[in-house]
Parts: C-alpha cells; structure tokens; sequence
C-alpha cells in the first residue's frame, strides 16, 4: 500500500524517514497549539505559487511573533527535495513551524535560545472525484466561534475542526461560518457566491484566511471579464443565492448545492461555477504544470 506521508520527511534541518521523526512532548505546538502552517499544491512535480505561500508563511510567523527558521531559499530547497523524493506528480506539500520545547509549561514565550521546530512532508493531492463534483455538495452555517486572526494560518484550529465534525455528522462537506450576520469563509475553504450572474466575494480581512486559490479565482474572473464584486456577503444574501461555492488548493472550485437542507438555487452546480472550474483547470493546466 502506498503510504499517505512520503518518506523522507523533513525536520529540523534533517530528512529521516517518518518513523523515526521525533519530537519533544513539551513542544509549544503540542502543548498550546503555538505554531503555524502552510499547505502547497504541487502539479506535475512544480510547486504553485511557491512565492505566495512562503510570503503567507512569513506573515503568519510575524503575527504570531515567530521568527523562520529557514530563509526562502532554504524552504525551496526543502520543498523541492520532498518533491523530487515522493513517487507522485501531483503532491501537496506540509510546512509547520512551532516555538519549539523549552524545559518547562509556561503560557509566555520561551527564552530566545529555544529554536522553532520545522517540519515538512510530501502526500498525494487528492481532489475531488468527478461524480461529486457534478452533483455539487451540501454544507450548513454555523456561529463562527473562532478567535479575532482568522487571516493568520495558525496550527490552533480546534474552532474549525469543531464546526467540520458538525458538518460531517450532518452528512455535509463543509460548515460555513457566519459572524454578526455575514458569512465569512468556510471551516476549510474560501466561500463565494452568485447572484443575477455577479460574483461575490468576501473582503480579506482579519476574520478570513487569505487564501491563494481565492487570489487564483480573483483573477480569473477579471480576466475573463465575469462581473465580480469583493464586499461582504450577509447570512440573507447567502441564502438567497443562485449559485454558491467553496475553494481551496484541493477542493479547486466546488459547488454547494444544499445549504441547511434546502436547494441552493435549482439544486445543482450552476453555470458560472462550471465556468470558473473550466477556466480553473484551462490555467491549471497550462500556468500550474508548465510554469
């Protein structure tokens, strides 16, 4: 059986095989949730928009006051040995940074001489099959209960995995979280809708991930000149949508065809996210594999 982490993976300026990858029990990330993460889509063996996810990786580490450990040259070079040892073309990539193990539990910072722990590893990009992609699929809304940096990619996403197992155990793929009357982003995705033709999508603030794949669907909107707007999208307006979809570098453009049980629109994808998923695949297949 192929496993699901491709060895070797990567830690702490070594690459070892899984299995005898270590880490401390008093690591910060294990104790507090006190690290941050990246995940990288690889097609065809290139990593995609490597630039943009190692820039996201350093704002997160800023705003959670973390120095990298690996300067952006090093993370290239990391990553690309991953790829090159993996047996699949088409991979995602694993970057997690913690504030390391001090000697002791303390909610402050530890002393400046603990050094970070990075961790790296390789697994098949698995996306999503044909026929679940033609039937769209169902999602519910949920209280977004999460913290006030939602735009920092911090390993703490307990909020996230709660609302997801809520909508696992309700048969659906994906919880959209709303926040004083506005939908502001799925538990795992990007989220945007469809009204009279028009695009919607939520502003990037500190209450939503930044996601590369929304910057992807930005612009291919603008290119293909389907009217869009960037603005925020109330719970009323999401429910009274004619089209709705989640995004993210595995899920690409998925529609959402139930919502809390009932129809979005006629109950099937409709024609401006087929639109996007073809230009979406058209530049996956052209930017993405042939760089």
């Amino acid at each position: 059986m192929t496993p699901y982490v491709a060895d070797p993976v990567y830690l702490n300026g070594d690459f070892l095989p899984l299995a005898d990858a270590g880490i401390s029990p008093l690591d910060r990330g294990f104790l507090y949730g006190d690290g941050v993460y990246e995940v990288i889509p690889v097609y065809s063996r290139r990593a995609f928009r490597i630039d943009e996810h190692l820039a996201r990786l350093q704002a997160t580490l800023a705003g959670i006051q973390l120095g990298n450990p690996l300067a952006t040259d090093d993370w290239k070079a990391v990553i690309a040995k991953l790829i090159e040892a993996a047996p699949w073309d088409d991979q995602s990539i694993y970057l997690q940074v913690t504030r390391g193990a001090d000697n002791k539990r303390d909610h402050a910072f530890p002393p400046a001489s603990v050094p970070p722990t990075a961790f790296a590893f390789a697994s098949p990009l698995v996306t999503t099959p044909a026929d679940v992609r033609a039937r769209g699929v169902a999602a519910i809304t949920v209280p977004d209960l999460r913290w006030s940096r939602c735009d920092l990619k911090v390993i703490s996403l307990l909020a996230n995995v709660l609302a997801r197992q809520q909508a696992v155990d309700q048969g659906c793929a994906e919880a959209l979280l709303i926040r004083d009357g506005f939908m502001k982003e799925g538990a795992a995705s990007n989220i945007f809708i469809v009204k009279d033709g028009l695009l919607i999508a939520p502003p990037k603030t500190q209450l939503m991930l930044p996601g590369i794949t929304y910057d992807v669907i930005l612009e291919l909107a603008q290119q293909h000149q389907q009217p869009l707007e960037v603005r925020e999208i109330s719970e009323t307006e999401l429910r009274a949508a004619d089209e709705v979809w989640m995004t993210s570098s595995t899920k690409e453009v998925l529609a959402i065809t139930t919502l809390d049980g009932k129809p979005v629109g006629n109950g099937t994808p409709g024609p401006v996210g087929e639109r996007m998923w073809q230009w979406y695949q058209d530049f996956k297949n052209t930017v993405m594999r042939k760089g």
